[in-house]
């Protein structure tokens, strides 16, 4: 029964089972037919386990600092702890210090993907909100464009996989594959639309024009009664094709003027009631990680989404105006949400 240097793993798994059995040291040696020693030195070294890290003091902070610190971490999102700290002139603290003490006064966050807000951002929303506080808004057509493309929003293709399966292996493209733009309008509970905006075409003023034309007015709004275009109102948001005075002179000319054009404020998205048909129908075209391999399927998938969208689903983001209205009103011109 020689020593030998190193105990294998798999001599090391059979002393770690006779040790859940109850056998002694000695009775293992005999069992694998090791020294003694063997066996009762690799004992002990696994009972001592890991050693428990020493937490060091940390750098004392003075109450002058830590306010500095807060001041900056307020003018400075998204900066590092490091960045905050030298702004402050704070020097010779570690990272671990540095990061404790940010948590007790903020937290890390990712930037939110939408438009920044100015003072005069802010003061042109509310006036929004205060000229149509009492508008019917079940008259009011909500219109906006989507691009959807094959794969899909990045990040969506997450959820739960089964154990003993794999996940499945994403559609990896050389040259990206593309899009398709879609217009599309509420209005009460109806859903207008949607319509594709042809491959390779650029919206601007004219083309934009031409696309309400062909789609919207010839195969919707002239089929309404007289009663419903004069009482319509006609939402856009202030992309320059909409805005440009070609559009808007161009409109008026389709009677859609003055009152009739809903004014929009700047950097608003949270208030159009159609961004969150674009998320209904998004969350269902890309469900469960989906991608398409060609334009029109993609386009085939969209329509068929917006064809389970029922009225209800349409009447209560229709029927949210007022609240988001009144939302606007209490947060100064802050954003919503949606």
């Amino acid at each position: 029964m020689g020593q030998k240097k190193d105990l294998t793993g798999s001599e090391k798994s059979k002393i770690v089972r006779y040790l859940a059995e109850g056998c002694s040291s000695l009775k293992i040696a005999k069992l694998l037919k090791r020294d003694h020693r063997t066996i009762k030195r690799f004992i002990q070294n696994s009972q001592q386990g890991r050693k428990k890290r020493v937490e060091k003091p940390r750098r004392k902070i003075t109450a002058h600092e830590l306010r500095k610190v807060k001041r900056a971490a307020a003018k400075m999102p998204l900066a590092t702890s490091l960045a905050i700290f030298q702004s402050c002139n704070i020097t010779g603290v570690p990272k671990s210090t540095r990061c404790a003490i940010l948590r007790d006064m903020a937290k890390v966050r990712k930037a939110e993907r939408r438009p920044p807000l100015n003072k005069t951002h802010k003061l042109k929303r509310q006036d929004w909100a205060k000229k149509y506080l009492k508008t019917d808004f079940s008259k009011v057509l909500w219109t906006d464009e989507m691009r959807v493309s094959l794969d899909g929003p990045d990040g969506w293709a997450r959820g739960w996989i089964g154990k003993g399966q794999r996940a499945p292996v994403p559609l990896r493209r050389q040259q990206g594959g593309g899009g398709v733009l879609v217009w599309a309008g509420i209005i009460k509970d109806e859903l207008v639309g949607p319509f594709r905006v042809e491959d390779g075409v650029k919206l601007n003023s004219q083309s934009y024009c031409q696309f309400l034309e062909d789609t919207f007015f010839k195969q919707w709004y002239r089929k309404k009664s007289a009663s419903f275009k004069k009482n319509m109102i006609f939402m856009q948001d202030n992309a320059p094709s909409h805005a440009s005075k070609y559009s808007t002179a161009w409109l008026a000319r389709k009677g859609i003027k003055e009152e009739k054009l809903m004014t929009w404020p700047p950097c608003s998205p949270d208030l159009n009631p159609i961004e969150n048909l674009w998320s209904i129908i998004k969350c269902e075209i890309y469900k469960e990680g989906k991608q398409y391999t060609s334009l029109n399927s993609v386009w085939e998938a969209v329509v068929a989404a917006a064809r389970n969208v029922d009225g209800e689903q349409i009447k209560t983001l229709t029927e949210s105006m007022d609240g988001r209205l009144l939302s606007v009103l209490a947060k100064k011109g802050g954003y919503i949400g949606r």
